[in-house]
C-alpha cells in the first residue's frame, strides 16, 4: 500500500510538535513495510533517512491552490490509496480517502483572544475538512470532546491515538560542552516550547521570581524554545522583577542535544493553560526529569498521577508546585520513577502504530 503524507511542517527539522508527530508516524509506516510518500515545498527536508519513506516536492503556488489542485493531481499520478494531513485541513476532491488530523482546537479558540468573525470562519472551514474526511485523528480524550461538540463530527468518526514519543528521549548525560553551547549552569529548572501567549510564560517567570532565595539563588530559569521576536517581553519583564540574569533564553535547542537538556534539569515545567496533549512534559519523564504540570486541558490527561499538578492562572500556586519539587528529594525521586513508567506506557503500538493502522484500513476500505 502506498501512502501519501503532508510533510510541509518539516521545514527546518522537527522543532514543532506536529514536526515530531509526522517523524514518528513515518518510521511506524516504514517498519510496518509500506511505501510512503512524503509531499513538501522546496523547504522541507526528512530528518531522517527510512527505507520505503522518499520526499516528493510540490510545485510552488498559493497555499489553497496547492492543497486543493496541484496535490490531488499528485495524488493521482503517483496512485496514493490514503492520505494523511497532519492538519485540520486537507484536499477536498482526493482521489483517495483523506485522514486529517486535529491535535487541538486553539486555531478556533485561542484562550483569552475574541476574534467572532475570524472564529466563524474558521470554524465552518474546520467542519467541511472534518465533514470530508474519511476519518479524524485526534491527540487526546480532551480534544475529542471538543471536536464532537465543536465541528459537528460523530464520535465515531474520531479516533485518540496519543502522540508517539520517541525513541531517542531517554536519559543521557548533560556534557560540558551542551552546557556551555546554550550557557545552561546548573541545577536548572526548564521549560520547553514556544512563547505564545497560551503557553502561560509571564506567570511560569513572576513564579520563579516569588520562590524563597535560596532556590532562586541557586536554581537557574532555562525557557528553551521560541522565535527571538516574541520573547522580548518576556526578558522584559524578568528585567522588572530584577531576575534577568537567571533566567535564560538559550533559544531552539538542537534536536540532538534536547534529551541531555531534559536530562540534566532539576525540574520540568509544563505551564501551558491550553495543551492538545503536552508532549514536552512526557518527553522530559522519558529523560528522568521530575516534573509539575497545568491541571488543564489534556494535560493531567497525559501525565497521570507521575506529575504534581498546579493552576495555570495561580502565580502562587505555580510557586508553591516548584517550591515543593525542588525541596524534597523523596518527591522528586517518587516523581522520576512514576514518570519513567508513565512514559513507558507510550509504546509504538499505542501510538504512531495505531495511525498507521488506521492508514490501511481507511485505504482498503476503497
Amino acid at each position: 500500500m502506498r501512502i501519501g503524507v503532508d510533510g510541509r511542517e518539516l521545514a527546518g527539522g522537527v522543532r514543532t510538535g506536529i514536526g515530531r508527530y509526522l517523524v514518528e508516524v513515518l518510521r511506524a509506516a516504514s517498519h510496518a513495510g509500506l511505501e510512503c510518500l512524503v509531499y513538501g515545498d522546496a523547504r522541507t527536508r526528512l530528518p531522517v533517512t527510512l527505507p520505503g519513506v522518499s520526499l516528493h516536492r510540490l510545485n510552488a503556488g498559493l497555499t489553497l491552490w496547492v492543497d486543493q489542485v496541484g496535490l490531488p493531481r499528485r495524488l493521482v499520478q503517483d496512485r496514493i490509496a490514503v492520505f494523511l494531513s497532519p492538519y485540520f485541513k486537507g484536499p477536498l476532491c482526493a482521489p483517495c480517502p483523506v485522514v486529517v488530523t486535529v491535535h487541538d482546537l486553539m486555531f478556533i479558540r485561542y484562550p483569552g483572544r475574541r476574534r467572532p468573525l475570524y472564529d466563524l470562519v474558521m470554524t465552518s472551514l474546520a467542519r467541511v475538512y472534518a465533514g470530508r474526511a474519511a476519518a479524524v485523528i485526534t491527540d487526546s480524550e480532551y480534544s475529542k470532546r471538543s471536536i464532537v461538540a465543536m465541528l459537528g463530527v460523530s464520535d465515531a468518526k474520531v479516533t485518540v491515538i496519543p502522540v508517539a514519543l520517541g525513541a531517542e528521549f531517554k536519559p543521557e548525560p548533560l556534557t560540558d560542552a551542551v552546557r556551555l553551547q546554550y550557557g545552561i549552569v546548573p541545577p536548572y529548572i526548564l521549560s520547553v516550547g514556544n512563547f505564545l501567549p497560551h503557553k502561560n510564560v509571564p506567570r511560569l517567570i513572576q513564579a520563579y521570581a516569588g520562590l524563597g532565595r535560596e532556590l532562586k539563588d541557586t536554581h537557574q530559569l532555562v525557557l528553551a524554545g521560541g522565535k527571538r521576536e516574541h520573547r522580548n517581553d518576556h526578558e522584559c519583564l524578568a528585567a522588572r522583577l530584577g531576575v534577568a540574569d537567571r533566567v535564560l533564553f538559550p533559544g531552539f535547542i538542537d534536536d540532538e542535544n534536547l534529551p541531555a537538556i531534559y536530562s540534566g534539569c532539576a525540574l520540568f515545567i509544563l505551564p501551558s493553560l491550553e495543551e492538545g496533549f503536552g508532549l514536552p512534559a512526557l518527553e522530559a519523564m522519558a529523560c528522568g526529569a521530575p516534573v509539575v504540570a497545568s491541571n488543564r486541558a489534556a494535560i493531567p490527561e497525559v501525565v497521570g498521577d507521575a506529575a504534581v499538578l498546579f493552576d495555570p492562572e495561580s502565580v502562587s500556586s505555580i510557586a508553591e508546585a516548584m517550591t515543593m519539587a525542588l525541596s524534597q528529594q523523596d518527591v522528586r525521586e517518587r516523581m522520576r520513577r512514576q514518570g519513567f513508567a508513565r512514559a513507558g506506557a507510550f509504546t509504538l503500538e499505542r501510538t504512531a502504530g495505531r495511525v498507521v493502522a488506521l492508514l490501511r484500513e481507511v485505504g482498503l476500505r476503497r
